[in-house]
């Protein structure tokens, strides 16, 4: 059974509630629910082939060459099987195009027609898990500067050594090394910065983790793929702590389209 989803996002005034890309929290709301999908019939080209064999994997994580960047190739080891991206079948109401996270189970589900939803792993901070909302994605970048807050290198002056002064203020410009990974999603409740973000990471091993710093973080691979398949003014729900109906991997997710609107 699917729980109606209505919240809105609080936005702490605290200014140490702010971790790598500054979440902010409110109260735990309810979880929307998905379950096993079907495997595809054969020439379904929605969902590709099943998930398992190796060269699945290489396909969705292998490395790849992203502008004057390269974003290093996944080891299997570094990324369980539940949290690989995958297809499955989608109970919730949300819209087809919608983004919904669910904290607790460490998955981000992006919406798609016909009752599925492309379902990624991910890694939240632990703020994560203290709101829920409703936020509309006002802009994406790829190979984003990250700008720490000042609190945050108050706790970690060792973080100094790495940043130096980009174009809007002290930061680490984008590229393979910075905590941002290859796309950050910054998402906004009408014209407010809601502080959270949806980016990637070059710590692949700690998806699935309630990690202790960071908003919600996807392989590079597969915020990439988010990326392109994502638009500014793209609906995001944030759901609550409590633990939904489990799902089983049931195919493979289809390559990313070649273009997207930003």
């Amino acid at each position: 059974m699917t729980l109606p989803i209505r919240r809105s996002l609080m936005l702490a005034a605290s200014a140490t509630a702010l971790a790598l890309g500054g979440c902010v929290g409110s109260q735990p709301g309810p979880v929307a629910s998905a379950v096993p999908a079907p495997a595809p019939a054969s020439g379904d080209s929605g969902a590709g082939a099943s998930l398992g064999p190796a060269g699945d994997f290489s396909t969705m994580y292998g490395e790849a060459k992203d502008g004057k960047f390269t974003v290093p190739a996944v080891k299997q080891a570094d990324l369980q099987p539940a949290f690989r991206r995958a297809r499955v079948a989608y109970s919730g109401k949300e819209a087809p195009g919608t983004v919904v996270i669910d904290p607790a189970a460490h998955y981000l589900y992006l919406v798609e027609q016909g009752g599925t939803a492309m379902r990624y792993g991910v890694g939240v901070g632990r703020e994560g898990f203290a709101w829920s909302g409703d936020a509309t994605i006002n802009s994406k970048q790829e190979w984003p500067d990250w700008y720490p807050p000042k609190e945050m290198l108050d706790r970690r002056p060792e973080l100094t050594k790495q940043m130096a002064q980009l174009q809007s203020g002290l930061g680490m410009a984008g590229g393979p090394s910075n905590p941002l990974g290859a796309r950050a999603h910054y998402l906004y409740q009408g014209n407010k910065d809601t502080l959270y973000r949806i980016h990637g990471t070059n710590e692949p091993w700690t998806i699935g983790q309630s990690v202790s710093s960071g908003c919600i973080r996807m392989v590079n691979q597969d915020v990439m793929d988010l990326y392109n398949r994502t638009h500014i003014g793209s609906k995001v729900v944030v759901l609550g702590s409590a633990q939904p109906t489990p799902v089983k991997v049931a195919a493979a997710a289809s390559p990313a389209p070649a273009t997207t609107t930003r």
